[in-house]
């Protein structure tokens, strides 16, 4: 077995395969690759040969990080998958050796990924550090908890006009809410902006509206428009891909657009965040269908490193032992404060292992949520309580794109 990085876009596309074979589609087409090439180079992607075929892939984007205070250099892992030919033989545990390997060598101190089983990352040192909400809501419940006159109005946007007028709102979101990531023009042009016949899973094509404030633009969505019938009447839905405002009036005024539009049965939408305004700005709340999964999962690379890009709500300091078997280079005892982050011999506050702290790194959960769930040990009376105050976060984390 051997597991290194692609030395061409020919090899890129082999690697990408086996996660393709599971999404039930054929290898992705050249055209494709070159898409990816913009955003993923070649050597961000590690392949599994056997022989000189390829049977097993994996990749990283190279992700500036939004975390609680801070931003970090982060490891987006993507299109992990080994062909069913090839399972059981360790070709998933040496991709992973070669990307957080290769991530610690870049001083990417973090890695980020959406789990398609959510049973396969905590050998490798992930833990769930926030979760993703879903709703699926009856147009005749979607009236506001109260009327709200919002200044401004909306305009539809071509796609190609798109990117100038959304990527300011949605870099401006990104600074302020934990696991959302900057965005470059290669990744809205490649990514966000062209819309792939498989994404719309039979749906509509993809449509972009501007709310602008005194001219200015201030929040955006992206939606579809996925139309069906039922005995002449209809019974389609509009299915939200992305919304997002510069402020809460912003953000009010272009969803309530969204939940506005006519003929149409249902809204829809996924990977919203679970403080999302709409659980309080709807009459009928319970309306929402607001069901939630894992969201974002963490690794962390370099404890120290990532602990530092952090910020803490509170001065005051926690020793953290933490073990580590797949990365041992973090095991040991951590001093974690404003002052910085570093190892010591001091007695420790609390211990856990890595994935507990990957839980708790974007402030989705608590250490007293770890604890009740025997995840975390508490060494020193009232060691949990300072820390989850050192942690703390006010708002949820969020990413709302699958990566």
């Amino acid at each position: 077995m051997i597991v290194r990085p692609c030395a061409n876009a020919e090899e890129m596309r082999a690697a990408f395969a086996p996660i393709w074979h599971y999404f039930g589609q054929l290898p992705p087409t050249a055209d494709a690759i070159k898409h990816f090439d913009r955003v993923l180079g070649p050597e961000r992607v590690v392949a599994g040969f056997d022989g000189d075929a390829v049977v097993a892939g994996s990749a990283a984007f190279a992700f500036d990080l939004t975390v609680p205070g801070g931003q970090v250099k982060a490891a987006g892992i993507t299109v992990v998958g080994v062909l069913p030919t090839h399972r059981r033989r360790g070709y998933l545990r040496g991709m992973k050796r070669s990307l957080l390997d290769a991530a610690r060598e870049r001083g990417e101190s973090v890695a980020v990924l959406w789990a398609t089983e959510d049973t396969i990352y905590g050998q490798f040192g992930y833990g769930m550090a926030s979760v993703a909400a879903e709703i699926d809501l009856p147009r005749e419940h979607a009236a506001a908890f109260a009327r709200i006159d919002v200044p401004g109005q909306v305009r539809l946007v071509d796609l190609d006009a798109a990117e100038p007028l959304v990527a300011p709102i949605y870099a401006r979101v990104a600074r302020e809410t934990p696991g959302m990531f900057a965005r470059t023009p290669a990744w809205w042009q490649d990514r966000l902006l062209i819309d792939r016949p498989w994404r719309r899973q039979g749906g509509g094509e993809l449509r972009c509206a501007v709310w602008d404030i005194d001219g200015t633009p201030a929040a955006y969505a992206f939606y579809r428009v996925n139309p069906a019938f039922e005995r002449g009447s209809s019974s389609g839905h509009v299915l939200v891909v992305e919304a997002m405002g510069v402020s809460p009036q912003a953000t009010h005024a272009i969803w309530r657009f969204l939940l506005e539009i006519d003929w149409m049965a249902r809204f829809r939408a996924i990977f919203l965040p679970v403080d999302h305004p709409l659980v309080l700005s709807l009459a009928a709340p319970r309306r929402l269908n607001f069901l939630v999964r894992e969201g974002l999962w963490v690794r962390l690379i370099d404890v120290g490193a990532a602990l530092s890009a952090r910020g803490y709500a509170t001065g005051d300091i926690v020793v953290i032992d933490v073990t580590d078997e797949f990365c041992p280079w973090n095991a040991g005892r951590w001093r974690v404060g404003r002052g910085g982050v570093e190892k010591t011999r001091a007695e420790p506050d609390i211990a856990c292992d890595v994935r507990s702290l990957g839980c708790v790194y974007l402030g989705g959960f608590t250490f007293a949520q770890l604890a009740r769930s025997l995840r975390v040990a508490e060494l020193r009376a009232g060691a949990i309580a300072r820390a989850d105050a050192m942690f703390h976060s006010d708002r949820a984390p969020w990413c709302p794109e699958l990566f």
